[in-house]
């Protein structure tokens, strides 16, 4: 028989084993790329660029061939109507009948134009009702072509198709912005439950300390050795430590359910995050983070995307309200007979050509004040798309001095931290040793926590510089490659 004392230490080894089994020790790579597989920011961007896949797909098949059908199968109809006899009299007859109508038309947009062309094939049959006779009679189309085109209207055909492929472009960059955002996003997340852990330690450390230190001072003081002052002051410190404790481990749960939340982690797994130190420092040069910039990012594009619109509107703003015509031109055959085949024989050519006008005489300046405020809002957009530039490339400047900058912050965090740990085993011995004053240990503790959480919080601008900066510019400074997913996955059925 296992005596009690034997049956508790295998029982709590067994919960120590336990409790260590179910942590999960993380990585920042391997939170950001579990935030990128399933965190909610991550889905909905893939949600949104699917959206903008669609919209783009959509636009290319409107301009492709399209074929439709219509029809009325049947239409029956009894009523009275006038009529107008040889003598010019009106009188009501009883029409009684049935018709039946298909067409078949495949239609075409002229993108460079803005026209339409069509070609269609069409029958239409009467079933007539009289006196208990039945006849028939039919009416075919066999083939009719036919084009429709504005001459001087505004033709948003033309402009789509240069605006869409960059909307289209833009969201794909869009996309891989907002991966790095999410990354961004994480780090964030990281390293407030990181700096919540590492308080955490700092806290169960200084408890420790100060619980030893009043505990040797409660010794000297009964000896004679410091005055009550000085015990009085262990204490307090002793006590803050305590609140300081509970305070870290409240702070310690609230930022492990966020990251949980934020990765859709289950609860029950305990988290444990790896202080992610940076395995070399790459001083990024200014004028490829620049090209980079210039080529990858979605701004560029949406510069571009504004100037076009701006045009467009003032090419609206022209063509509409103003002078316009329209060409309609049909060719076809027609034919008519009491049965279906004899429809098709020998049918008659048809004709159409009309073209319309619409030319306006007097608007009291209303089409012109259009085209003024077409002209202004493209020149305002101008000017602004201009500063933007501006700012854009100051912008990426910025990033990479800080970046750069942040580097040399990081190592200085990192000796800081190391000296005042030192520092503070230092001065705790020599108060040890009654060479110092309590208030002397006070500073020295007080000191490391600080350049403790300085390094971290260090650690995280430099992390968060990091993506940011490839956020802006959507490469790698790491492997030197241009930033790319495999769209085919994301836009799967």
């Amino acid at each position: 028989m296992l005596s009690h004392k034997k049956y508790f230490l295998i029982l709590f080894l067994g919960l120590i084993t336990s409790v260590f089994a179910q942590q999960r020790n993380l990585t920042l790579k391997q939170v950001i790329d579990i935030a990128k597989q399933q965190s909610p920011d991550a889905l909905i961007a893939q949600h949104q660029l699917r959206a903008s896949y669609w919209e783009f797909k959509t636009f290319k098949r409107s301009l492709l061939p399209s074929l439709s059908f219509d029809g009325t199968i049947p239409s029956l109809n009894r009523a009275f109507k006038t009529y107008t006899s040889s003598s010019g009299a009106e009188e009501y007859i009883n029409q009684s009948y049935i018709s039946y109508s298909g067409n078949l038309r495949l239609n075409k947009v002229i993108g460079l134009t803005g026209g339409n062309i069509f070609l269609s094939t069409g029958l239409q049959r009467i079933d007539n009702f009289y006196d208990s006779v039945t006849t028939n009679n039919y009416l075919s189309t066999p083939i009719n072509l036919g084009y429709r085109q504005p001459l001087f209207n505004f033709n948003p055909y033309k402009w789509d198709r240069q605006i869409e492929p960059l909307k289209y472009r833009s969201a794909k960059l869009n996309y891989l912005e907002t991966v790095e955002q999410v990354s961004i996003t994480a780090v964030n997340y990281f390293f407030n439950l990181l700096s919540a852990q590492v308080n955490l330690r700092v806290a169960q450390i200084n408890v420790s300390n100060y619980d030893t230190l009043y505990k040797i001072a409660q010794g000297r003081y009964v000896s004679g050795k410091i005055a009550e002052n000085d015990l009085l002051q262990l204490e307090l410190n002793y006590l803050n430590a305590q609140s300081a404790l509970e305070n870290a481990n409240l702070e310690f749960e609230n930022t492990t359910f966020r990251l949980k939340s934020f990765l859709r982690i289950k609860d029950e797994e305990n988290i444990h995050l790896i202080i992610p130190h940076p395995e070399k420092f790459n001083q990024v040069n200014y004028d490829l983070a620049l090209k980079q910039a210039l080529q990858n990012s979605s701004a560029i594009l949406d510069f571009e995307k504004r100037l076009l619109e701006s045009e467009a509107n003032v090419n609206r703003a022209k063509t509409e309200n103003g002078f316009n015509a329209n060409l309609y031109a049909v060719f076809g055959l027609m034919g008519n007979a009491l049965t279906l085949n004899d429809s098709y024989h020998k049918p008659d050519d048809q004709q159409t050509l009309s073209v319309g006008l619409e030319v306006p005489i007097l608007d009291w300046g209303m089409r012109k004040g259009r085209i003024k405020m077409a002209e202004s809002n493209a020149d305002l957009v101008k000017t602004s798309v201009d500063q933007e530039r501006v700012d854009f490339n100051q912008n990426v400047y910025l990033q990479v001095s800080e970046y750069n900058m942040q580097q040399n912050q990081l190592v200085i965090a990192a000796k800081s931290d190391t000296v005042a740990a030192k520092s503070y085993e230092a001065s705790k011995n020599r108060y040890l040793i009654g060479k110092i004053s309590v208030t002397d240990l006070n500073i020295a503790q007080t000191e490391k926590d600080k350049a403790t959480i300085s390094h971290i919080r260090a650690l995280q601008t430099f992390w968060r510089n990091y993506f940011e900066l490839r956020k802006l510019t959507l490469f790698d400074f790491d492997r030197m490659i241009v930033l790319d997913v495999n769209f085919d996955e994301i836009f799967k059925d």
